[in-house]
């Protein structure tokens, strides 16, 4: 699926919210103008949030869990299945 560049700005910015949310303090400096004046595309934003949120997540699972065989469940199976329905439900709107 193609999106646009105005598509990718909104997803950056979901994301970023989300980000801001969970964990201010891992926010990459790029804040007035973004994502345009930085250099980097909406799409390049999208990206990079969803890296820094992913690493965020893991790190609440493996935090917040309260065994470790518990945040291996929740980060290792629970998660891929999750990403395999995703895919799933992606595939299937095609």
């Amino acid at each position: 699926m193609e999106r646009t560049e105005d598509e990718w700005a909104r997803i950056a910015g979901y994301v970023r919210h989300t980000l801001n949310k969970l964990a201010p303090q891992a926010l990459p400096l790029c804040l007035p103008g973004e994502p345009q004046e930085c250099g980097k595309t909406a799409r390049e934003h999208v990206l990079l949030w969803s890296a820094e949120l992913k690493a965020v997540a893991h790190d609440l699972i493996e935090t917040s869990a309260p065994t470790r065989e518990d945040a291996v469940h929740y980060s290792g199976p629970l998660y891929r299945q999750t990403l395999e329905s995703l895919r799933g439900n992606r595939v299937a709107r095609v």
